[in-house]
Order: structure tokens, then sequence, then C-alpha cells
């Protein structure tokens, strides 16, 4: 699997968790008498802010739409970075261990505040990501793209083969 594949499934699993989180978080039911009382507190209290009322509501259902733009943003990223890695993939440099790292915070996060569904989002798009790194990693030290790696004729032969100078017997 090369590294532009990772990139594209992991920018589908966010694209797919983006879709999931929206959907889950805007029509979520409290399941308890009680967590219906919360969900309506914080509809129902308001207050002041430089002369704008606002509710605890308004702000979860804000950091929630927030979460699904960067989930949107990182689809994109993946998608770009899919197409950088099968151009100039060491121009991703540092960026692929970082985008990494972000999604590792995700799923550690996700564990410990949510339920299953975005720790398993996360873990795929952690292994897509960090398989990815590593394959960026492996061809950074090798010197050599992975689309020169895969149109090279004979793998791991150190000169380019030209077929011109076989042709026309070395002229």
């Amino acid at each position: 699997m090369n590294t532009t594949l990772l990139y594209r499934i992991a920018a589908v699993l966010l694209i797919l968790f983006a879709a999931a989180h929206t959907f889950g978080f805007l029509s979520f039911t409290p399941p308890t008498p009680e967590g219906v009382a919360v969900r309506d507190a914080m509809n129902n209290v308001h207050f002041l802010v430089r002369n704008h009322s606002y509710s605890y509501g308004n702000f979860y259902r804000g950091f929630g739409l927030f979460a699904t733009a960067y989930l949107l943003f990182a689809a994109f990223l993946a998608w770009h970075l899919g197409t950088m890695a099968a151009k100039h993939p060491l121009a991703i440099g540092p960026l692929a261990w970082v985008f990494f790292g972000l999604q590792l915070v995700s799923m550690a996060l996700s564990w410990i505040y949510f339920a299953p569904p975005p720790v398993v989002a996360s873990a795929l798009v952690a292994v897509c990501l960090g398989l990815a790194a590593w394959k960026l990693k492996r061809a950074a030290q090798s010197g050599q793209s992975e689309v020169e790696r895969e149109s090279t004729p004979l793998a791991g032969r150190s000169t380019p083969i030209d077929f011109t100078q076989i042709i026309h017997g070395g002229q």
C-alpha cells in the first residue's frame, strides 16, 4: 500500500468521522431524566457577555461544529498530503509526524471522554497516518521518492536503464 493511498484512506475516514460526529452530537437525546434536565438547563440558562446573550447549549453546539470543521480540514490536509507524497514526498517533512501525533492525541482524548466509535475512528486514521509517515521517512532515508521506486524497471538498481543505448547499440 503506497503513501498516497494511505493518506487518501485517512481523508475518507476523516470525512466519515466528521459526518458521524455532526449527526451524533446534533441528534443526541439524553437517555435519562437527569440528562434531559442538564440539556434543558444548558439551553435555558443565558448569560450576557458584552450585551450579547449566550447559553451553554449554544457553546456545546458551537464547539461541536468547530470540531466538525477541523475534522473536514484534516480530511483536506490528508488528501493534499497524498498528492504531495506522489509528487514531492520530501516536501512533507515533519508535518507527517505532527499530523500522526495529533491523531494520537485525538485518540487518547476520545478514549478518556467519549464512547468507543470515535476511539475506533481515531485509531484507524492514526494507523493510516503513522504508516504514511513511516513510509515517507523510509523514502527520505533512501533518497528516492515512492514514485521513483515504483517506476524504476528493476527495483534496487542504482542507475536507470537507458533503453535508447540498448536499442541503438550504445550510440
